[in-house]
């Protein structure tokens, strides 16, 4: 039988996708959701992209004996931990919320593993605990100084990580930390769907373009960089999918604990994005110049080689295919 994998907050959006893919790859992923930040609703159809049913544990991972209800219930070989609170503006506005979800729920994962004997763990850490980067392209050696509470609490969990590694030999864990994930399957069957105004430019660019709202704001168009504004690395979803299974291959036979990359290692500025999405939807996207925000930076972007060279993976999507396929996400979305 295929191995069962568990994926905490894998109903969210990039845990949906790295589910899609670990099935994709043969494995049998397990969810456990409480559907703070998702919705049931994604479910159904990630069993047919998957084409097997995708199990749920309705639960939240703070919550240690549900957890272990999960592995006594399964014989899972590992765990993707994507579940957490991932505003940087409502972390800054509610950090107790924070740090409770985010380091409480890291702190009731690991326990819970423990007892039941799992030790092998791929963690979905965040490029935000760089903080301001020194210069880029950002390698794992870069200077580690998060500036939001957000960020914050993604390095406490590494660090935590890093220290049952060292307590504990047989743990294997990766720690993967994201750039800019975009993007949406190709079947277009799962994607980014925020409530309420969303955090991220793609959706945001999807949300204008179908006419949900007004225009978009651009912050800033006097950074030093080639059009003035803001430049990112944008790295496709199923990318990022896919260097998670690789990193579950990788710790099948490699203890310790390894921090990686996960980006493109190219920058595309604000117009850019825009100028992309405009291709895909076929229509003009309105935007104004908005000042600066405080804590943004000019340019953030991934050396991602390290990655490639432990794991064989790199991404192949670019922002066209980033925004194509987010947009015809959009355009078939029913659950809002």
């Amino acid at each position: 039988m295929a191995d069962a994998i568990l994926v905490t907050g894998g109903a969210g959006y990039i845990g949906s996708h790295i589910v899609a893919e670990l099935a994709r790859a043969g494995y049998r992923p397990i969810v456990v959701d409480n559907f703070c930040n998702s919705s049931p609703s994604a479910l159904p159809r990630l069993s047919r992209i998957a084409a097997q049913e995708i199990r749920c544990v309705t639960a939240d991972v703070r919550d240690q004996a549900a957890l272990s209800r999960v592995f006594a219930g399964h014989a899972i070989a590992a765990v993707v931990h994507c579940a957490g609170l991932k505003s940087v503006s409502e972390g800054e506005a509610q950090p107790a919320l924070y740090y409770d979800n985010n380091v409480g729920g890291a702190i009731a994962l690991v326990d819970a593993m423990a007892a039941a004997g799992v030790k092998r763990l791929v963690f979905s850490s965040s490029a935000a605990v760089y903080g301001q980067p020194d210069r880029n392209p950002v390698t794992e050696s870069a200077p580690l100084r998060p500036q939001s509470v957000y960020g914050r609490t993604k390095r406490i969990v590494e660090q935590l990580l890093e220290d049952v590694a060292a307590s504990d030999r047989s743990w294997r864990i990766a720690l993967l930390r994201y750039f800019n994930p975009a993007g949406a399957h190709a079947s277009a069957a799962i994607g980014e769907a925020p409530s309420g105004i969303p955090n991220n430019l793609v959706p945001l660019l999807a949300d204008v373009a179908a006419e949900r709202r007004a225009e978009i704001a651009v912050y800033g168009n006097d950074w030093p960089t080639p059009d003035g504004t803001g430049v990112r690395d944008y790295i496709h979803v199923m990318d990022l999918a896919a260097g998670h299974v690789a990193a579950l291959a990788y710790l099948a036979s490699t203890p310790g604990v390894i921090a990686l990359n996960l980006g493109t290692g190219r920058g595309y500025s604000v117009l850019e994005l825009i100028a992309a999405f405009e291709r895909a939807c076929g229509r003009a996207i309105p935007r104004r110049f908005a000042p600066r925000r405080p804590g943004d930076v000019a340019a953030y972007y991934a050396d991602p080689s390290r990655a490639e060279a432990v794991l064989g993976v790199r991404a192949h999507r670019d922002i066209d295919a980033i925004c194509a396929d987010a947009w015809r996400w959009r355009l078939n979305r029913v659950d809002d």
